[in-house]
């Protein structure tokens, strides 16, 4: 067991070294390939935001309640190229690791997330690389997410490059949960019986938060949407006929 422990210590330091070669011998391409996902990540939040904006103007509500994004630390992709036994090469992470440039949208309810996700991949620039629902099918422990791995195109000096970025929709409460649930995972101290008893919790959490989620909807569609004098033009076909009636007075005097 010894031996082993010591065996894999040894392998992780090995990679970690040549993995930080990598990056000292290729500071400049590695640090433009991360500037690549960071572009890309602007890209897909401003599309949301758009979005968001657009359907506030036609249904009087934002269905995105924040946005949140990262890249992928260089800790985190050692660990994740080591599972999957990858070279260690820029291209290599392009090609493999889809999930470099994250973006996590936390919407107001769970017709929203579908809504904004087919809004989102069906612009002619969005190409869809996978699609994995965690809501309609939960994964075990309970975890629940729309994923996207999409690909947009940044457009630099002198090109334009495609970049995959991972998309990940959920409400509220999911957010809450899978929050609490990475919390619980990396917490290497607890003991394994009061784990499984928090796993079950966690599960039947899981539950009734989605209960809870379906319940609000539910209650949210009763509510009328924007009425018919709040449109634009219904407002102008209002106040035209009285303003010119106004002017004409106005001017008689």
């Amino acid at each position: 067991m010894i031996e082993s422990r010591k065996k894999l210590a040894a392998e992780n330091a090995q990679m970690s070294d040549g993995f930080l070669n990598l990056i000292n011998y290729n500071t400049a391409p590695y640090e433009l390939l991360i500037a690549y996902y960071k572009c890309a990540i602007m890209t897909v939040e401003t599309k949301l935001k758009v979005l968001n904006e657009e359907f506030s103007l036609r249904h009087d509500r934002n269905p995105i309640e924040g946005i949140k994004s990262r890249v992928k630390t260089t800790e985190s992709l050692i660990r994740k190229i080591r599972s999957r036994n990858l070279p260690l090469t820029l291209a290599s992470i392009e090609e493999n690791i889809w999930d470099m440039a994250g973006v996590r949208v936390v919407c107001s309810f769970p017709d929203d997330i579908y809504t904004l996700a087919e809004c989102l991949i069906q612009q002619d620039d969005v190409t869809l690389i996978q699609r994995e629902d965690y809501i309609k099918n939960p994964k075990p422990s309970g975890y629940r997410s729309l994923h996207l791995i999409i690909e947009v195109p940044i457009f630099l000096k002198e090109e334009k490059k495609n970049v995959k970025v991972e998309v990940q929709l959920r409400t509220i409460a999911m957010d809450c949960w899978a929050s609490l649930e990475h919390k619980l995972r990396y917490k290497r101290n607890i003991p394994k019986e009061l784990s499984d008893q928090l796993a079950r919790e966690l599960q039947e959490c899981a539950e009734i938060s989605a209960s809870l989620d379906m319940r609000m909807q539910e209650i949210r569609d009763k509510i009328p949407e924007k009425e018919e004098s709040s449109d634009p033009k219904k407002i102008q076909e209002v106040f035209r006929p009285n303003f010119s009636v106004a002017l004409a007075n106005r001017h008689l005097q």
